[in-house]
């Protein structure tokens, strides 16, 4: 213990003292650095170990403000979609115009009962006296169709339509009497006797003068009541006709034969 106390050797006192001194700082300088080593190095493992990479919170993301102008509405490339959906449009329309065309016209064939200016685009002929300035329709400027319905019901009555379309440029008058555009009926599959004709006995057997103007189209219709009738206003046959499949078939001076057909339904 003396000897740390008073140092012994041939240079002073001092010196040894100095010599002490600097060992004890390098010794507690040397202990400092192994301490933060050893901290810093385990604070580290500690947070690398103590859970997997990636399984951290992950960091909000704040959306930035709305912008207030206009979408974008073009699509790449510069096209316009309002030039697609126009032409959309507009073959849509034309398509859906053309079938509602053709559904008038297989509907005016089946709705012979029908108004001629709703269901054949035509209209009922305007009677004219048999004195009228308007002159006759020549067989070359009249057309002459039938129409009638597919499917009667108990009941209903038949009726026939007579579609006239003048094709020339001027005025014409058609007759549309019982005896001129004459009308009948047969069972089909008989044996083509007449079940009934507009000019066997006719309640008005006089003319029935109808305006067909320019290019336009008329129609006039003619009802059957079931009931058949006989040439020259014969006795008919009793009863009226029944449930069936018939033939209808319209004939004017100078007019091909128009035919039809359709059924009287059962009871």
């Amino acid at each position: 213990m003396g000897s740390l106390r008073n140092p012994i050797g041939p240079l002073p006192s001092s010196i040894y003292w100095r010599r002490r001194a600097v060992a004890a700082m390098l010794i507690a300088l040397l202990a400092l650095l192994i301490a933060w080593v050893v901290t810093s190095g385990g604070g580290k493992g500690n947070m690398d170990d103590s859970r997997p990479n990636g399984s951290g919170p992950a960091h909000s993301i704040t959306p930035g403000p709305a912008s207030s102008g206009p979408a974008i509405s073009q699509q790449p490339g510069g096209r316009d979609d309002s030039d697609d959906s126009g032409a959309g449009g507009g073959s849509g329309s034309g398509a859906d115009a053309g079938s509602d065309g053709t559904a008038d016209g297989g509907s005016g064939t089946d709705a012979g009962s029908g108004s001629g200016s709703a269901s054949g685009g035509g209209s009922e002929g305007q009677q004219v006296p048999a004195g009228s300035s308007i002159p006759d329709c020549t067989s070359s400027a009249l057309q002459l169709t039938l129409r009638t319905k597919l499917n009667y019901s108990p009941g209903e009555n038949p009726k026939f339509e007579l579609i006239a379309k003048n094709t020339s440029s001027s005025a014409c008058k058609a007759d549309f009497g019982p005896k001129s555009a004459v009308v009948t009926v047969t069972e089909a599959g008989g044996d083509d006797d007449e079940v009934w004709s507009s000019k066997d006995c006719p309640r008005n057997a006089g003319s029935v003068l109808l305006e067909v103007p320019a290019g336009a189209t008329i129609v006039h219709t003619v009802e059957w009541d079931r009931k058949k009738s006989a040439p020259k206003c014969a006795t008919p046959p009793a009863g009226a006709a029944g449930a069936g499949t018939y033939l209808v078939e319209a004939k004017s001076p100078g007019e091909p034969v128009q035919r039809a057909s359709f059924v009287l339904a059962k009871d």
